[in-house]
């Protein structure tokens, strides 16, 4: 159904009319010839006829064009169906480890070895973007952690962050904690009915003042969930002592235990996309959307139609 933005506009139509009869008509000098009134009637009436006809022929134009012009000005519009935007009540941080060790080229995809670093914003980035209905914010760290998103219902807008992610910005350290100290300083103000953190690291805590676990007891105490997500194919316990590249998987199920999260264990780019699914599953968006009125305007139809009279007055007034 069509309707006015603004149907005040309407009463401007009769003002034409009122100026017609309101505003002195306009005097028009010149000579005149007297000739008898039975003689005149004969003369004149014929021409007189035809030009009261050609004059309201001349009226029907300007007035076309000053109606259109109000129905422009009056705005008609209609109501168009928009799917409503999802909203989950979650706010959700992304922390994600850019340390040195991201460089190692030990992951697959397509056949193909790729880094650590790959494998990740590939698949990070699809995973934000299925998060319409959540605020999600991105936290990059290294040696320092800094926010490289903030919160924000525009996934798409993170998920191209994370594709530009980039080694060495933050450091070549790993400093898990002061990541997730990060994101729980942001997420005291939140005011979302839930707050989630997932944090992503192929490394062990070697930066920073704080220990991770005492962090994570603190999430604990916001009510905060830690997701956490060990990336490389070998950890600690498994890997031989000086090895370099190893995660610790230890401390990362010990993060995620202490605040009610979850851990996953990640050793190719299919447990990666596995992870990516369980945390779909575990931090479902499925809700009801807030509802939103777009609008389709018609105003220029007739804004247009009505140009395009002016330009057939003007020209017939040249004529």
């Amino acid at each position: 159904m069509i309707d006015l933005a603004q149907p005040l506009f309407l009463l401007l139509l009769p003002l034409p009319v009122l100026a017609w009869f309101v505003l002195p008509r306009r005097q028009t000098g010149g000579s005149a010839l007297r000739v008898p009134a039975r003689l005149g009637v004969t003369l004149m009436g014929g021409a007189a006829s035809e030009g009261s006809r050609i004059g309201r022929q001349k009226l029907l134009l300007p007035a076309a064009i000053w109606v259109l012009s109000v129905l422009a000005l009056t705005g008609p519009r209609q109501v168009e169906p928009v799917a409503a935007l999802k909203v989950s009540g979650r706010d959700l941080a992304i922390a994600l480890d850019l340390s040195g060790s991201m460089v190692r080229e030990d992951f697959f995809l397509d056949g193909k070895a790729i880094s650590r670093l790959e494998a990740v914003t590939h698949i990070g980035a699809e995973f934000a973007r299925r998060r319409a209905g959540d605020r999600v914010a991105l936290i990059v760290f290294g040696s320092e952690a800094y926010y490289a998103a903030p919160f924000s219902f525009d996934v798409e807008a993170v998920a191209r962050r994370i594709e530009q992610a980039t080694i060495g910005i933050s450091g070549r350290a790993t400093n898990m904690s002061d990541a997730l100290g990060l994101a729980l300083k942001r997420l005291a103000t939140s005011e979302a009915t839930s707050r989630v953190v997932i944090l992503l690291s192929d490394g062990v805590n070697n930066a920073g003042a704080t220990n991770p676990r005492g962090v994570a007891g603190l999430a604990a105490q916001m009510g905060v969930r830690v997701h956490t997500i060990a990336l490389g194919p070998k950890d600690l316990e498994s890997a031989e002592d000086g090895e370099r590249g190893v995660v610790d998987a230890a401390t990362l199920a010990a993060i995620s235990e202490i605040s009610g999260g979850e851990t996953f264990r990640v050793r190719t780019t299919e447990d990666l996309q596995d992870v990516t699914e369980a945390l779909d599953r575990l931090e479902a968006t499925d809700s009801d959307g807030l509802a939103a009125e777009i609008y389709r305007e018609f105003w220029i139809w007739p804004a247009a139609l009505a140009a395009l009279l002016c330009l057939c007055f003007a020209r017939s007034d040249a004529a």
